[in-house]
């Protein structure tokens, strides 16, 4: 034991003198290693956080909603077929709402994109949501501040409003919002609600934190315009369990509010969150796939480099290696000592790209959020190592093998 400890902790002086004789080499060495580690863990952690993003954003929606539109998020009808569908009204709303019987909340939704302001402040773009007091039943929202607009407030059209946690703290960043007036497309609401934060940037404009909430009738009253637009219908099951069986009478209750003969096709769809989830993971994987591309194809580069760079080595210390081996090394001494320089040269760099990933995450944190794994520094390390080991493989047995005559002959 202590003859393979003291072998190895001479390789690793070797090793170390033969990298610091040669510092320019070693970090162009480093390059292909540094840029693979790098890419591979700023890849991991910005998957990493977008994915928690993303999940902690649609479980604010309900993973057990469904929502009867007149249009399908992903879908392979063509659009104008869609397009060509009667909107669904409130009428069909009401009706629906008295003829179904197992979901546990339904609501009716329409938006409409206005610009919110409060005195001089003002944001640009915001879904404003329009629904009744059922709204917040089909939804897992939480409540920094305030309340959601009751019945009475839906029922009487009054001009209230719930925000969202960035549009508070754009328009009210030092003070409370509630019981403030905003202005929603030149109209004028009473905050009643803030809503906490729910975290979701890959929904975009669909991210409860970046919208506002208000009776349905509202909409209608002020926004002339959505009278004539679809509603969606948002229904939520009882149960997770009970999602396949709430969907199919959605669908044959929609069917049956609508007039629909048996031989008939659906002219509306039923969305669930599947589809995102779907959608979502097909993105990612493109990504996921692209980013090991370019990992692998520089870690390729990086080993080739490392194993020419050590052929060149073990030629210019084959005196050395002769030396070694006439006094009495053995051939997994010399063995070793290469494949810890090879490998030393690797950790090094993949130690470089670590901190170069960290440091570019922090940085990428401020546009999308980003999620520092301990299994993405163990990759990093575990990348490095093995590259080392794989490219230092052939010149370290092409020193071990070496006949020492011959060796100490070699000009």
């Amino acid at each position: 034991m202590r003859t393979i400890l003291f072998e190895f902790k001479e390789g690793m002086m070797i090793a170390l003198r033969a990298i610091a004789s040669n510092k320019i080499r070693a970090m162009l060495t480093m390059l292909g290693i540094f840029i693979g580690v790098t890419v591979v863990v700023t890849m991991s952690t910005a998957i990493k956080g977008i994915d928690n993003s993303f999940q902690q954003g649609i479980s604010s929606l309900g993973s057990d909603v469904l929502y009867i539109d007149k249009w399908a998020w992903f879908s392979n009808v063509e659009w104008w077929k869609m397009r060509n569908r009667k909107n669904i009204t409130m009428e069909e709303f009401e009706k629906f709402k008295t003829l179904a019987k197992l979901p546990s909340a339904v609501a009716p939704v329409i938006n409409t994109v206005q610009t919110i302001k409060y005195l001089e402040r003002r944001v640009e773009n915001v879904f404003v949501n329009g629904s009744n007091t059922d709204y917040v039943k089909t939804t897992n929202f939480t409540f920094a501040e305030g309340r959601f607009y009751s019945e009475i407030e839906s029922n009487a059209s009054r001009q209230v409003a719930v925000i969202g946690s960035e549009i508070a703290k754009k328009l009210f960043p030092n003070i409370s919002p509630i019981d403030r007036t905003i202005k929603i497309g030149g109209e004028n609401y009473r905050v009643v609600g803030v809503l906490a934060e729910q975290g979701s940037f890959i929904l975009g404009p669909w991210n409860p934190d970046n919208q506002v909430y208000v009776p349905i009738g509202t909409i209608f009253k002020n926004f002339a315009s959505n009278r004539f637009r679809s509603i969606t219908i948002n229904v939520r099951a009882s149960s997770p369990a009970m999602v396949e069986e709430t969907k199919a009478e959605a669908e044959g209750v929609m069917r049956k509010v609508r007039g629909l003969s048996y031989d008939q096709m659906n002219d509306f769809s039923i969305n669930q969150q599947e589809g995102l989830q779907e959608n979502y993971n097909s993105v990612v994987g493109v990504i996921q796939i692209a980013g090991l591309f370019i990992t692998g194809l520089s870690l390729f580069v990086g080993a080739i480099g490392i194993m020419n760079i050590m052929f060149v080595s073990v030629k210019e210390r084959t005196k050395e290696i002769g030396l070694r081996k006439a006094i009495g090394a053995k051939r997994r001494t010399i063995l070793a000592q290469f494949l810890l320089e090879s490998s030393m040269i690797c950790l090094v760099g993949g130690f470089a790209g670590l901190l170069s990933a960290v440091l570019l995450s922090m940085l990428i944190n401020q546009f999308i959020p980003t999620s520092i794994q301990i299994g993405s520094v163990i990759l990093g390390i575990g990348i490095s190592l093995l590259t080392g080991i794989i490219s230092g493989i052939a010149p370290a047995y092409t020193a071990a093998k070496m006949d020492p005559v011959e060796a100490l002959r070699y000009e």
